[in-house]
């Protein structure tokens, strides 16, 4: 047990573990200390150290200077105040100095209402700027299809730079120019899409301003859905319905699967769908691929690929690894690509008017809908990508009350969906999802218990054997792209060896995407998305993909057997290595 050690903030008296910050002491005895650049992520094992904000600090009795309580250690018998007049008029100094350097464009910035510094200025009672001088005049980085960088917003509390590369080991982000002048980006500032990002998101979800936006494809879908000549189609991820609630302050893991659907049509959209379906196609490809490479001796570990950051992340920092993850297209991209030929024909639409519209709780997807080999005929599987927030925000400016809204079901031919699609949402549910059928392919047997607890979990690296008839399957799962890394250098290695692999790149796999509801690095709430969506698992009638009755409609129909020509023609890709920036 560690050593306590007594302290007193304002007069206050308290008992805290050795090593404690001022911060999280004031924190114990609910003393409120305003914080910007602060970004402690226990679960993932990250405190962002810099203190380079100073808007935390705090008056220590015996000590000449004031002391940022964001990284000074609390020690036997100091004495802190955080309500002097010394450290209030230090605490506004340093936020009126940021606004003094910063656009003054609340209205109309994306993060309007959701900034940090603007709820600062708020709380500290910030109405005028004393300090009026040059302000930074960099241009926009508008080169990529999922993030928008505007330097002039960068506040350099460097949080950014703290999950791209301690927790992503991404290594994009670095400060840039030193006084004035400086703000994080990409090295020599290049631009983003010229990097080696793989667009995860991570860095948007913790910036405290609007420095690290997504691309808003908003108006995109306005537009569409207001030419008559097109006919709009939307799908929804497994990860929106466990989220989408909180932009409508709904408790965290709130399920609100029939009221999307409902919201959906309100909107305008011509057909509703759930790419969970998508997810039960995926997990009939993928596997019948790990099926086809363990019975003919095929190179193992297969990987995942659904997710398009983690993708991105192996063609640039794992280029010699290729050969190793399934050729699978993502759920929302084979939905896409089933929508403008299979759909298209059944309902005797014209397929250039068809636009599929994906509601996505990740900005990589995004990218994901541009990438060349993803296309059919030089025409997008997927047209238009919008996040969580994005679609939040649509509703809101619908006048849509979406907490009122009934419940009903998505539209059929491309609607069904089992259990084992909706745990794609999280961490392990790809591969728990792919088992499920595998299991009955191989052995030929009814599986009664569909749930693998050993799958599941919070833990950033995680392993687990399976037994499938005769065979132990040993499966490997990671989320985050540093445990991604961990993983696969030691199987590069030889250190470990599994027959499966699922990578995720964000905290929880998608119920943590970059372009779900701001979760601050609280895990808490993404455990009760998680939580959340296997009650979802739980309640449906089907659990296992090979048993979607619209899924075996569509190879009976049109693709012939799984795994086979027409499926891969359709539903599989290819990767390319890409220079590593």
């Amino acid at each position: 047990m560690k050593e306590m050690i007594t302290l007193w903030i304002n007069h206050q008296e308290l008992k805290v573990k050795k090593g404690t910050t001022i911060l999280e002491a004031a924190k114990f005895a609910n003393i409120h200390i305003p914080t910007l650049c602060h970004l402690k992520l226990e679960d993932f094992g990250i405190v962002n150290q810099g203190a380079s904000c100073r808007v935390c600090m705090v008056e220590v009795e015996g000590r000449p200077n004031l002391m940022p309580a964001c990284t000074t250690e609390a020690v036997e018998g100091m004495k802190i105040r955080t309500d002097t007049l010394r450290a209030i008029v230090a605490r506004r100094m340093a936020v009126e100095l940021l606004l003094s350097n910063h656009p003054n464009e609340c209205f109309t910035c994306p993060k309007n209402l959701e900034c940090d510094l603007q709820a600062l200025a708020k709380e500290l009672g910030i109405r005028e700027i004393p300090w009026v001088g040059e302000k930074m005049n960099y241009d926009k980085d508008t080169s990529s299809d999922a993030i928008v960088k505007d330097p002039n917003k960068c506040v350099m509390c460097r949080r950014c730079e703290t999950m791209c590369n301690d927790v992503q080991t991404c290594r994009i982000l670095s400060g840039m120019n030193r006084g004035f002048d400086a703000f994080v980006g990409p090295a020599f500032n290049i631009p983003m899409v010229e990097s080696s990002c793989t667009y995860c998101g991570q860095c948007v979800a913790v910036c405290p301003t609007a420095a690290l936006t997504e691309v808003n494809h908003t108006n995109k879908v306005w537009k569409a859905l207001n030419d008559p000549k097109k006919h709009v189609i939307a799908q929804v991820a497994p990860a929106i319905r466990v989220a989408l609630g909180e932009m409508f302050d709904m408790a965290p893991g709130t399920i609100v699967t029939g009221k999307l659907a409902t919201a959906l049509r309100r909107l305008g959209f011509d057909g509703v769908f759930d790419t969970d379906f998508g997810a039960d196609l995926t997990i009939m490809e993928e596997a019948s691929e790990l099926v086809h490479r363990l019975k003919h001796n095929g190179r193992l570990p297969i990987l995942t690929s659904c997710c398009p950051a983690w993708v991105k992340f192996f063609e640039h920092q794992f280029p010699d690894m290729l050969d190793i993850p399934s050729t699978c297209k993502s759920p929302h991209i084979m939905f896409g690509a089933v929508a403008k030929t299979y759909y298209a024909e059944k309902m005797g639409i014209d397929p250039e008017s068809v636009v599929v519209v994906s509601v996505m709780p990740c900005i990589a997807k995004k990218a994901e809908a541009k990438r060349p080999e993803l296309t059919k005929d030089e025409n997008n599987n997927v047209d238009i990508v919008v996040t969580t927030r994005e679609f939040a925000a649509m509703l809101k400016e619908a006048g849509i009350d979406f907490a009122t809204l009934e419940d009903s079901d998505f539209d059929r031919i491309l609607g069904e969906s089992t259990g084992a699609s909706v745990i794609f949402g999280t961490t392990g549910g790809v591969i728990e999802a792919a088992v499920r059928t595998a299991y009955e392919w191989i052995t030929g047997e009814t599986l009664e218990n569909v749930e693998f607890s050993q799958l599941r979990g919070i833990e950033g690296i995680r392993e687990a054997e399976v037994k499938v008839g005769d065979r132990v399957l040993k499966i490997g799962i990671a989320h985050e792209l540093g445990n991604a890394r961990r993983l696969l250098e030691a199987i590069r290695e030889g250190k470990v060896h599994y027959d499966a692999i699922e990578i995720m790149a964000c905290p929880g796999g998608c119920v943590g995407g970059g372009g779900q509801p701001y979760h601050h690095g609280n895990m808490e709430i993404i455990r009760k998305r998680q939580e959340a969506i296997y009650k979802e698992d739980r309640n449906k009638p089907r659990r296992k993909s090979h048993e979607n009755s619209e899924v075996l409609q569509l190879y009976h129909e049109y693709l012939g057997e799984p795994y086979g020509e027409k499926a891969h023609q359709l539903l599989h890709t290819y990767y390319e290595a890409k220079e590593r920036i």
